[in-house]
């Protein structure tokens, strides 16, 4: 237990004393609000039909969910209507982590779940569009995208693609991303994708791992006013993944269609109805990555069951979404929230898209954004949020939100000072969901519950049949204590394998080394006595800029190919503040010197070749970058020195090949926080 014990010193302190009393809610829903949400409703019908507590409101339900997790998901199915082509046996055949087997025997279709409201809503908005240019929204109704689904399903199907075959999409936050996964699940194959921002080396390092067969791809996007043409990024894609057989072209920038490539308007011009295999529940649906720490990214299979099931339980019990809702989050296709924000359909719920910076033409951009669609729910990052209090953005005053009843965030955990803003700026009746989960599992451990109150700073209760704690060095859960996130049972959204890991070593060093059996989440958490969940912040190396994480080693990769670098070093460092400080530090080679040029070409070099996003708040040249005994780079105990924690509880002594490296760091870390104090 050594890594475990090292892992935990230094972490955050909880807010309050242990046993504390909580503050005043600074929300508390109305009883009209609790009597129509969608939580209270299964309660009460899963208590008369399958045993679940009559009352004692979300925390009874959530204990009996975990307790009875088999009796609980089978209720959820038949509560939602999941259509099981062919039933399952039981709910849970192996319940070991990893490896948890789900409704064997069933199959069935995620694609056929997200267009069941075309049969009665075929005019209604499925989706609405809008990005940087356009002032308007542009519907695309149920009946269309039903449509355009099974053309391009019947298209795909005629390109020979079968199920399990990989299907890659290089594209922005556009109607066109949505049908293309919603026809590669139709044929049972797995959709797989990339922001544009992305430059080549990214996006073949998580590409060429699962060897697609077909890639969607635009010429180009727009971001923060400008366009960003992207035909030779494109070309090299197609150069470096031999294995695909077909390249589609979506002119986003209205350039002429590559003669080597077909054209999305040809492939989206039939009739056919959809035609939607039926899979078995643990069929991959997608393909996830992680940052890439220490390496190429993990590509994360997830199910077509195990998503259909955690997002609709998500969507429709813990956000509460619905026909007649609306649902904006901020997220580009290279997020797991891009995925979440899809599966909205799945309630039949409008989705809205957006595509372009979240701050253009100016910090208000995403607010405008929910004004103009009447979002009913309204998603973005904590970043966000500070960043509009920050610049003095008063969203009540400027924009009309009165159709906004929940506001989310993600990305980081949300500062207190960010509850109270969006009390005071956007309504004082205004629901906040703070929450908090992972691209591994592609949903959330805690966050959302429209039942319960909200206390600033805390996210609301750990999600239904997710039996969340908070775990000791020891393996012991703790209350009102930092602890390590776990969770002790499976969940259905649990990746069903890593790409390229036949023997599964790869996962269970990911999650299930330091607790064997036990998913061990890389986050710092307190459970209150009171039932709410707090984040203290990831205790990993992730990067995580807008909601967007990278790894440092794509960072490195990047950087050490210039001359002048002999190594480097970046950190994400979360503030109290919520701000979110990202310095790249740069161990030169003899004879150079850190000026302005060769910062501009550092910088340049990581906007070109792998996103505007991660490019460094500052570059500093150091007297050298710290590693294990192994030859690693020491990431976490930099990150907590420049946090301010001390230098013995930062790091192991004894597992360092230089200590004296670290006291640079150390006096950094000083010196900022005391600045920054001054600075108010």
């Amino acid at each position: 237990m050594t890594s475990a014990t090292t892992a935990h010193s230094g972490q955050p302190e909880p807010s309050g004393s242990s046993g504390a009393v909580p503050a005043e809610p600074l929300w508390q829903p109305g009883p009209e609000r609790i009597a129509s949400a969608a939580v209270t409703r299964f309660q009460a019908w899963a208590a008369e039909h399958h045993g679940a507590p009559a009352g004692g409101g979300y925390p009874a339900l959530h204990r009996w969910s975990v307790d009875h997790l088999d009796t609980f998901w089978a209720a959820f199915t038949e509560w939602a209507g999941i259509r099981f082509a062919m039933p399952y046996r039981q709910v849970l055949g192996d319940r070991s982590m990893p490896g948890a087997e789900w409704f064997p025997g069933a199959t069935l279709n995620y694609a056929e779940h997200a267009l069941r409201a075309a049969a009665d809503r075929p005019d209604e908005p499925a989706l609405l569009y809008t990005d940087e240019v356009h002032d308007d929204l542009e519907p695309l109704t149920w009946g269309e995208l039903y449509r355009q689904v099974g053309s391009l399903a019947a298209c795909l199907r005629a390109l020979k693609v079968r199920p399990g075959d990989r299907v890659s999409g290089y594209l922005p936050n556009i109607p066109q991303a949505v049908v293309a996964l919603l026809a590669s699940a139709a044929v049972g194959a797995v959709w797989t994708s990339c922001s544009p921002d992305f430059g080549a080396r990214s996006v073949l390092d998580r590409f060429q791992q699962v060897e697609p067969v077909v890639l969607f791809t635009v010429d180009g996007y727009r971001y923060g006013g400008k366009e960003h043409d992207r035909r030779e990024t494109v070309a090299e894609l197609v150069r470096e993944l031999p294995t695909v057989r077909a390249v589609v072209h979506i002119p986003v920038l209205g350039t002429p269609r590559p003669s080597s490539a077909l054209a999305w308007s040809a492939l989206t011009a039939g009739d056919s109805e959809p035609v939607f295999e039926q899979v078995p529940f643990d069929h991959p649906l997608w393909v996830l990555y992680s940052s890439g720490t220490t390496g190429l990214p993990k590509a994360i299979v997830q199910s077509q069951g195990g998503i259909l099931l955690e997002h609709t339980k998500q969507l429709a019990l813990h956000c509460d979404l619905g026909p007649g809702d609306r649902f904006f989050w901020y997220t580009s296709t290279g997020w797991m929230m891009w995925n979440f924000l899809v599966s909205g359909l799945l309630t039949g719920t409008t989705v809205v898209l957006y595509d372009g910076s979240p701050g253009h033409p100016d910090t208000g951009a995403q607010w405008r954004v929910a004004e103009r669609a009447g979002a009913t729910l309204f998603g973005t990052s904590a970043a966000y949020v500070m960043a509009c209090r920050k610049a003095g953005v008063h969203p009540s005053r400027d924009y009309d939100l009165s159709r906004v009843r929940c506001v989310a965030t993600t990305g980081s955990p949300l500062p207190p000072d960010g509850f109270r803003w969006l009390h005071d700026e956007v309504a004082d009746d205004l629901w906040i969901a703070s929450v908090s989960g992972g691209t591994d599992v592609c949903s959330c451990f805690a966050g959302a519950v429209p039942t319960l109150p909200v206390y600033v700073g805390e996210l609301q209760a750990p999600c239904l049949g997710t039996d969340l704690q908070a775990w000791d060095p020891d393996g012991k859960p703790v209350t009102d204590e930092v602890g390590e996130l776990v969770v002790t049972n499976p969940m259905p959204s649990m990746p069903v394998r890593f790409w390229n890991d036949p023997d599964g070593s790869r996962y269970r060093d990911s999650y299930f080394d330091t607790y064997p059996g036990v998913w061990r989440h890389g986050d710092w958490i307190t459970l209150t006595g009171h039932g709410s969940v707090i984040i203290h912040g990831r205790s990993d190396s992730t990067l995580n800029r807008q909601g967007v994480r990278m790894g440092s080693a794509d960072i490195y990769e990047a950087v050490e190919r210039l001359p002048e670098i002999r190594e480097s070093l970046v950190i994400g460092v979360e503030e109290a503040n919520g701000g979110y400080w990202m310095p790249l530090f740069v161990h030169l080679a003899e004879g150079a010197v850190l000026d302005d040029e060769l910062t501009d070409r550092i910088k340049r070099t990581i906007r070109s070749q792998l996103s505007p996003r991660h490019v460094p708040d500052e570059i500093i040249a150091v007297p050298g970058v710290p590693h294990t005994l192994t030859g690693k780079r020491i990431e976490v105990p930099v990150k907590r020195l420049l946090q301010g924690t001390e230098l013995t509880k930062a790091v192991n002594p004894g597992s360092v090949d230089n200590l004296g490296l670290l006291s640079f760091y150390q006096e950094l870390g000083r010196t900022r926080a005391e600045r920054l104090r001054q600075e108010g």
